[in-house]
């Protein structure tokens, strides 16, 4: 060996071939008791220690020194390899990596093994050899050696670490250690590599190598090695999921949906589809059996009913709808006693139809008193508008009182910290329009830009009462004083210098795999940033395929009862929502590049400027509505009766009662405090206005039907009686309807159900007063042949005979209805088809019903030209980690007699179903827990820093007080580049022994004066377990002395959220695994994630909406009872009503339309608006007279064109003018919705309801009725 040093330095460059062609034989150099690298010969530029290439014999420690060696390599013993200085850089060095690997003593042991043989075994030289030296100061240093080591050491040590978790960055300790290496080999790869200057790794290259050749004498290290699950070293279940005491345990089961299926040959068909068709083919059958088994019993008993049959046709009475057949005489004037036609009424309907008689000639004579009176009633409600407030903020309008989601989030809010504020860009590159594939984005030239960015960003200066805000003022600072801002630029610390100086993109690529590792991949506020949060649109850990940039500003989130607490962070995310559009938009534009951007306060914003996004659409569509009801309630138009038979005055009239009516509304619940919504400004006065229309029509209709020959206060009492009892109906059932809409908990919805109940109520009100007056004085306008609009011009009396004339004559529609519609629908063949189309219809609804999802799409709230369509996009195309998610445990008590401790950590001799452990399972199933890494343990982090052997971490003075790692300050100056042995803290001593402690845990005095030194203790290269900033905000401190905290998280993140589906299972999957630990550890956990407050609705809004839905049809069926007095009738409506909300549910299905609160009130609103399809048509069917074929067409005749122009007309030409909305909102769930229901309630109403009553229908109320003749004309049939 000396003739090799000598050779070496005579001979220079040759040094390596000098030294591997040495006259001393190998058997020397490699043989036991030698060393192949013994003490210090020099030291590299940035500090790091070379080690002298001398093959000595190994040196017998002094006994201090051998205990030294001891405590840390306890496998070595006699002679050793080292000095002690170098084996005081061995201990510095592994320092770093024991907080990561200490909580799996198994590992931590291996570990040290490797490094230990490395350093100090006494036969070095068996499996080390020195392949590259190099000469420092003219001094021989080791610059590469060969490391032989067994390949089974090497997969046993790898094995043994491979699952070990690093708490604080919600990653494996693997990802820090070892660079994320998948294989042993990996791993010796990353460890051997030449460190660069002030970078942390080996001053030397070390080339792992298992095969030798026997002649060389050396044979690979293959010291003892423990297994993870080793009875003595052992890791808990987290570290180690493959130890013997955890495998037992089988992973979490996805959970299993429905997916209950028959095969019938190669087709699958899910239970619930076979079921309704099977239950279709029965009630088919059963349907036919009946109609076969009716019409044979007919034919077998028509001889003998055929006598009955006549003596009733003879005396079958007129039914009070027959008198407005202009065909018929409806006043009989003989003196004589007479068979008259007569209505055996309900009692409600007697008195309804009393008081509605009483009612109109009262009217008819004291319009103004009626109409002033009524008008200055819902004026004086309308004084409550001076005290009206709109409540825009999200929290308070989709989250209900007493919400489990809400008060959880309190409790997070108050005990721990608010989550922070986020601000967003996303840049992205355009897909290839050849292949459709985004080129990669990490470029020289993009991240300049991002670096252009940054600056006009920082740059930002918002006013905020007078004060200037810059993004330092609000930002969230974890660790200092620089933001904790989430982008690439972290890896060159936020400084463009130092860009050129690292090497540009080579660095940032280079950062990706070594960002937890490298001291330079840093970032600026002295954490690691993980590239999955900066980077988007990447496989797998390709990160330098990435297509997108996403850079993140967290800001600092005030909560209070005030709401104003945020408004320096409002003030400046207005100013970089600006910045963004007018100034950083054209900048990526430019650079062929897209761009999104948002800020907490975006939606909030977006939401208000929808507000008056569709003011236009909405007042067009009022317009075509008074368009339509004006023309449809006048007379058929012509030129010389125009003037007075047309009716413009009076629907304008129409249309100002409805506007009074959601007024009044509005003001009464402002008046008591209750906030509006802007939906409510929006969709009220038109859902008022298409409800309140039909009234109005049916109405003018009614009266426009009586016979000219009788006074005006005739026509009107008369018009009252006939059609005032079945308007109070469908009225009354409307309000009840929308009324159940209140008990739904989201309070956006229940108000507007509220003001929307009032509203109806008040327009049903209103139109039986005011519009009841309004009617006196247009025909009394026309009467006096004063031209429409301009009572003050009167006409030639010309045109007295023309409206005459004109008012005889049955219009178009109803003779289409009773000449054509009518005649169709008694068709036997065509009654078959309908009954079993409906009926398909409603089955087929049922099955579509189960695909309808949960959730409301926030794109879909906004308007279409909104910034943030193209955000959200982004978010589900680029974006790969999902939300935070933390698990809140209360109470936690870390008393020495409590198992708490043990029953939530995960480090070694916790127990093998801890919470964390369990964590740590579930991440192992993301797809049905959502759960994507283990949690970040606060607790894990402390015991480990608590720890013996991670001695550079829990130190104190000689005096008791905190001493901190060498590398901080008072132990390092902050102006040195690194701390030697020598500094001010060398009288430094580890916090504990493991004497102190008991089975390596704290005892109750020790754990309450530790924790606050962890959570303050910054974390560095010598200990990474520091809390402050990991988990400053993760314990809440207040009380804790007592031996209990009152609240705690552990943090970890759900996987990437695409859907709302995705929102709310991963909501589910939470709450269940929550629910499972808590009960198996009787400790008190609860899942906490930001949208949680947001989605809670959506897990059980089936439940929800079926409740609601009964109670609105329960609440119709007996008002329907109540008023009619008929099972018969309340039963049909409401079958037929529930036909129409499960067919609209089928249409939801088809348009993909989601389950959700907006829909909930839609369908609940629906059996309102659908009681009016049904309700007349039932009414004129129960009193008509004849078979129940006759009374159909009867019914149709006189009913039919008022329900189909009144109702259905009306409905369609308000509803069709929404689906020219720029929201996105009123075209799904108000045009697309609307318009079905109008469909399906004009099918429902006009086609299946009268084929329905033609087939089983009540009997008629008709009744005969003796009675002598009066003097005075009759101007109705006799009403009981």
């Amino acid at each position: 060996m000396q003739a090799t040093v000598l050779a070496f330095e005579s001979g220079g460059s040759s040094a390596s071939r000098f030294l591997l062609q040495s006259n001393a034989s190998l058997s020397e150099r490699h043989s036991e008791g030698y060393c192949a690298m013994y003490d210090i010969c020099g030291e590299r530029s940035d500090g790091k220690v070379l080690n002298c290439p001398f093959g000595t014999p190994s040196v017998e420690p002094d006994e201090i020194f051998s205990s030294k060696i001891q405590s840390l390599c306890p496998t070595i013993s006699g002679n050793v390899c080292c000095t002690e200085f170098q084996f005081d850089t061995l201990r510095t060095q592994v320092q770093q990596a024991i907080p990561f690997l200490v909580g799996c003593p198994a590992c931590l042991r291996n570990f040290l093994n490797l490094f230990c043989q490395l350093s100090c075994s006494p036969n070095q030289s068996l499996f080390i050899n020195v392949t590259s030296i190099s000469k420092v100061k003219n001094n021989l240093t080791v610059d590469g050696i060969d490391f032989y080591v067994t390949d089974a050491f090497g997969e046993e040590l790898y094995n043994s670490c491979k699952e070990v978790k690093f708490g604080s960055m919600n990653s494996r300790a693997m990802d820090f250690i070892g660079a994320g290496a998948q294989n042993f080999k990996e791993w010796f790869a990353f460890i051997g590599m030449q460190a660069a200057l002030d970078v942390p790794g080996s001053p030397y290259a070390i080339n792992f190598r298992s095969n030798i050749s026997e002649a060389s004498g050396m044979k690979p290290m293959n010291v003892s090695v423990y297994s993870c699950g080793d009875s003595s070293l052992g890791c808990s279940c987290g570290d180690c999921p493959t130890s013997s005491s955890c495998s037992n345990t089988p992973p979490p089961s996805p959970h299993k949906k429905d997916s209950c299926s028959i095969s019938i040959g190669s087709l699958k068909v899910r239970c619930l589809d076979f079921s309704m068709a099977i239950l279709y083919i029965v009630l088919v059958s059963a349907f036919f059996g009946w109609g076969l088994f009716r019409r044979t019993r007919k034919r077998s008993s028509a001889s003998k009913m055929k006598p009955l049959l006549n003596m009733r046709d003879e005396y079958e009475p007129n039914s009070v709808n027959k008198q407005k057949d202009e065909t018929v005489p409806m006043q009989m004037h003989d003196a004589a006693p007479r068979v008259v036609n007569g209505v055996q009424l309900s009692v409600v309907q007697g008195y309804l139809s009393s008081f509605y008689r009483r009612y109109g000639t009262w009217v008819a004579r004291n319009p103004t008193l009626v109409l002033c009176s009524s008008l200055a009633v819902v004026l004086l409600l309308c004084l409550g508008l001076i005290r009206f407030k709109v409540e825009t903020r999200p929290e308070k309008l989709w989250v209900g009182h007493g919400s489990k989601a809400a008060e959880e989030k309190q409790f997070f809010d108050s005990h721990l910290a608010p989550f922070y504020r986020i601000e967003q860009l996303i840049l992205a590159t355009i897909p290839d329009s050849t292949h459709g594939k985004s080129p990669s984005i990490v470029k020289d030239d993009i991240i300049q830009l991002l670096f252009e960015i940054q600056k006009k960003v920082d740059g930002i200066r918002a006013n905020y009462s007078g004060s200037i805000v810059s993004l330092t003022d609000i930002c969230l600072k974890p660790l200092g004083q620089d933001c904790a801002t989430q982008s690439i630029l972290q890896y060159y610390q936020m400084d463009l210098e130092k860009y050129d100086e690292y090497g540009g993109v080579d660095h940032a690529e280079y950062c990706f795999q070594h960002y937890t590792s490298t001291e330079t991949c840093m970032s600026a506020f002295k954490g690691p940033l993980d590239p999955s949060t900066a980077l988007g649109g990447f496989s797998g850990n390709n990160y330098s395929e990435a297509s997108a940039f996403v850079i993140t500003y967290p800001v600092n989130n005030e909560i209070g009862m005030s709401g104003s607490e945020n408004g320096k962070a409002v003030a400046w995310e207005k100013a970089f929502i600006q910045l963004a559009k007018e100034e950083i938009l054209p900048m990526v534009q430019s650079k062929n590049l897209t761009l999104s951007f948002s800020s907490e306060s975006s939606i909030e914003d977006e939401l208000t400027r929808e507000s008056t996004a569709d003011v236009i659409t909405i007042l067009i569509s009022y317009l075509v509505m008074f368009a339509y009801i004006s023309m449809t309630l006048g007379d058929a138009p012509r030129i010389s009766s125009f003037y007075i038979s047309s009716k413009v005055s009076l629907g304008l009239s129409g249309v100002l009662v409805v506007m009074l009516s959601v007024l009044g509304s509005v003001g009464f619940f402002s008046a008591i405090g209750v906030k509006s919504t802007l939906i409510i400004m929006e969709v009220i006065p038109f859902l008022v206005l298409a409800v309140g229309v039909d009234n109005m029509c049916i109405l003018v209709h009614a009266v426009k039907r009586q016979s000219l020959t009788l006074p005006l206060e005739g026509r009107l009492s008369n018009a009252l009686v006939e059609v005032g009892p079945s308007i109070t109906l469908a009225s009354l059932s409307e309000v009840l309807a929308f009324a159940v809409g209140s008990f739904i908990p989201m309070p956006a919805c229940r108000v507007f159900s509220m003001f929307a109940a009032l509203a109806v109520l008040l327009d049903f009100l209103l139109q039986i007063t005011a519009f009841v007056a309004l009617i006196v004085f247009d025909f009394l306008r026309a009467e006096d042949n004063r031209a429409d609009c301009f009572p003050c011009i009167k006409i030639p009396s010309v045109t007295q005979l023309d409206e005459g004339t004109d008012q005889g004559k049955p219009s178009l529609l109803t003779r289409y209805m009773k000449e054509v519609h009518a005649p169709i629908l008694a068709i036997r063949g065509v009654k078959i088809v309908v009954i079993c189309a409906f009926f398909a219809l409603t089955l087929a609804s049922i099955t579509l019903c189960t695909r309808v999802e949960t959730g409301l799409e926030q794109k879909i709230v906004l308007p279409r030209d909104s910034y943030l369509q193209g955000y959200f996009n982004n978010l589900s195309d680029y974006l790969r980690v999902g939300p935070p998610l933390y698990f809140v445990v209360k109470n936690y008590n870390y008393s020495s007699d409590s198992r708490h401790t043990n029953q939530l950590c995960s480090i070694s001799q916790c127990d093998s179903n801890s919470l964390l452990t369990e964590i740590s399972r579930a991440s192992l199933v993301p797809e049905s827990s959502y759960i994507a890494k283990p949690a970040a343990s606060w607790l894990d982090d402390f015991l480990v820093w608590l720890s013996p052997e991670a001695f550079g971490c829990c130190r104190k003075f000689t005096n008791g007080t905190y001493c901190p790692p060498d590398d901080q300050p008072p132990c390092c100056s902050p102006d040195e580049g690194s701390c030697d042995l020598g500094g001010v803290c060398k009288d430094c001593t580890t916090c504990f022994l493991h004497s102190d402690l008991h089975n390596d845990r704290p005892s109750t005095a020790q754990f309450r004066e530790k924790l606050p030194w962890f959570l303050n203790a910054l974390p560095s290269a010598d200990c990474a377990k520091g809390g402050h900033g990991a988990y400053t905000s993760s314990v809440d401190l207040n009380g804790y002395e007592s031996g209990v905290i009152q609240a705690s998280e552990f943090r970890t993140y759900h996987t990437p959220l695409n859907k709302q589906s995705d929102y709310v299972n991963s909501m589910r999957a939470a709450r269940e695994f929550s629910s499972m630990v808590s009960d198996s550890l009787q400790i008190e956990i609860f899942p906490y994630s930001v949208f949680y407050i947001f989605f809670e609705q959506y897990l059980d809004i089936w439940r929800t909406a079926l409740i609601n839905l009964a109670i609105a049809l329960g609440a119709v069926f007996i008002v329907c009872l109540v008023i009619t007095c008929s099972l018969w009738s309340s039963a049909i409506i409401s079958l037929v009503l529930a036909m129409i909300i499960i067919d609209l549910m089928g249409v939801m299905a088809i348009l993909n339309i989601q389950m959700n609160a907006i829909s909930v009130v839609n369908l609940i609103m629906s059996i309102g608006i659908a009681v009016e399809f049904c309700v007349h048509i039932t009414h004129a069917f129960s009193v008509s007279h004849g078979d129940r074929t006759q009374r159909t067409k009867e019914a149709l005749s006189t009913m039919g064109a008022s329900v189909f122009s009144g109702i259905t007309l009306t409905k369609l030409v308000g509803v069709i003018v929404l689906c020219f909305a720029r929201s996105e909102v009123f075209v799904v769930y108000y045009f697309q919705m609307y318009l079905a229901l109008v469909l399906l309630g004009f099918l429902h109403g006009l086609v299946f309801l009268p084929v329905l009553l033609s087939i089983c229908g009540p009997p008629s109320r008709c009744v005969l009725i003796e009675k002598q003749s009066e003097d005075r004309p009759s101007t109705s049939s006799e009403l009981r």
